[in-house]
């Protein structure tokens, strides 16, 4: 039964790419008639004409969609990817539209008029309804998985950390279509971890598969040798079920491997910053623009909420806190305060809650859309900050994390930053300072201007969705 519906899922994803592209063409086609721009229309055909270079630009379209791997239904994946494999996909569809559609109608009786102006509406209006053509599909799947339909049953093997940390992100995103049926884990005493049952060890898995009808397996079990986790994969191959397996240390920090010499001598180099020489240069130009023009844009929101602040409590607007930045130098970090004047002054340095009582009225409401960063704009015109980065913490923080945290520190070898791909990940607030890690120490090895733009973008999407205080 999954699997007829998930082919029919599949189907009318193909289908609805088709219609979007179509009525995209059609809307180009009157749109042309239309608008004068760039010039008035010359020769335009009556529509039922144009059909058969609707059917090639259809047809082009869902070629190039299936070769860029449209048609494989991904988990998890952002919107802004998929827009962005849209985009791609969607331009060079239209690139080849035009060259069969010139090809197949130069010398067409009927004179066809397949203007530069129909041609941009066409290539524009398909990036968007396709786009919003998928958006009504992913709700359609949303719909059916949160009632039961169509979802995968999951074994977690590992009951530590990693396998809740699995267990939670599954949990809190209901979108994967993932149903935990339980835990493996022989070693443990416990009956069940966070409501879900530990099933048996290791050696139970193909029984269970079997029992309940198991579809993925997920093996939580970072700090196991390779032998445990051939052990565990080898148990569920006879099943041929689909294995994921969450990474270790090594595969999250190095995700890239490069082969070097020293002398002749072949070395591996797993551990590198990526931003480096010109891209510094770069970066620094980007945050200087995006600085500037920010603080221009919002200096009226500025302003009022430095009165609001000023009006709803005693006590200074601005607030500056040290943190570590770049090469754990300390610096001043500005926001506004969202606080209550000395608020550490009998507990000293803690950690913020989610509805900390010394919050002010204002300060509620600015921690919770995050206006209170804002002034970081200005740490970002001194050269203190980046637009993206990982976010400082305080030297007090800092102290205690380095002693439990491995590579800790090496955040520190780029600028702190206002946002960062932990925070828009889910990692803001009162989360994991581990799992932050590994998302920063990911990003400073992983850095492109492509993703600075992508996690601004995020940020901008999700700062109304987001209610952990930074």
């Amino acid at each position: 039964m999954k699997q007829k519906i998930n082919l029919l899922l599949a189907v009318s994803l193909v289908v609805i790419d088709g219609l979007m592209t179509a009525l995209a063409f059609f809307l180009a086609y009157w749109l042309r008639l239309w608008i004068n721009i760039p010039s008035p229309p010359v020769n335009i055909q009556p529509f039922p004409n144009y059909l058969g270079m609707m059917a090639i630009q259809v047809l082009t379209m869902l070629t190039v969609f299936f070769f860029s791997k449209l048609y494989h239904l991904k988990r998890g994946i952002s919107r802004l990817d998929e827009f962005s494999t849209i985009f791609a996909a969607s331009s060079i569809g239209n690139i080849i539209s035009i060259a069969f559609t010139s090809l197949l109608f130069k010398n067409s009786p009927l004179e066809l008029d397949y203007s530069r102006g129909m041609v941009v509406y066409a290539w524009l209006l398909t990036i968007v309804l396709v786009f919003l053509g998928r958006v009504f599909h992913d709700a359609l799947r949303f719909s059916l998985r949160s009632r039961g339909v169509a979802t995968d049953k999951v074994l977690i093997v590992g009951t530590g950390e990693i396998g809740q940390i699995i267990l939670h992100k599954i949990r809190h995103s209901p979108r994967l279509g993932y149903e935990v049926v339980g835990f493996i884990d022989g070693a443990s005493a416990q009956e069940e971890v966070r409501d879900v049952p530990i099933l048996g060890g290791v050696d139970d898995i193909p029984s269970l598969i079997d029992a309940y009808e198991i579809d993925e397996v997920i093996i939580g079990l970072p700090e196991a040798s390779h032998q445990e986790i051939l052990t565990v994969i080898s148990h569920c191959e006879r099943e041929k079920v689909s294995i994921k397996v969450f990474p270790d240390v090594f595969q999250i920090m190095a995700s890239e491997v490069s082969i070097g010499d020293l002398g002749g001598l072949p070395l591996l180099t797993i551990r590198d910053i990526a931003l480096q020489g010109w891209k510094l240069t770069l970066k620094r130009v980007v945050d200087l623009i995006g600085g500037a023009v920010g603080l221009v844009l919002i200096s009226p929101l500025l302003m009022l909420i430095s009165l609001l602040v000023k009006l709803d409590s005693p006590g200074p607007v601005f607030y500056a806190q040290e943190r570590m930045g770049l090469d754990a130098r300390p610096f001043w970090m500005l926001k506004f305060r969202s606080m209550l004047k000395d608020a550490e002054s009998q507990t000293g340095p803690i950690w913020a809650t989610k509805d900390d009582p010394r919050r002010t009225k204002i300060g509620a409401f600015m921690r919770r859309f995050s206006i209170d960063e804002l002034p970081q704009l200005i740490n970002v015109l001194l050269g203190e900050m980046s637009l993206v980065g990982p976010r400082p913490e305080r030297p007090v923080f800092v102290e205690q994390f380095r002693q439990s945290i491995p590579r800790y520190m090496d955040r520190h070898r780029e600028k702190a930053g206002i946002t960062g791909w932990a925070q828009v990940n889910g990692l803001r607030g009162d989360t994991s300072i581990a799992e932050r890690t590994k998302y920063d120490l990911w990003y400073i090895e992983n850095w492109s201007l492509l993703l600075d733009f992508k996690i601004i973008l995020r940020t901008l999407i999700r700062v109304f969705a987001d209610r952990n205080a930074s």
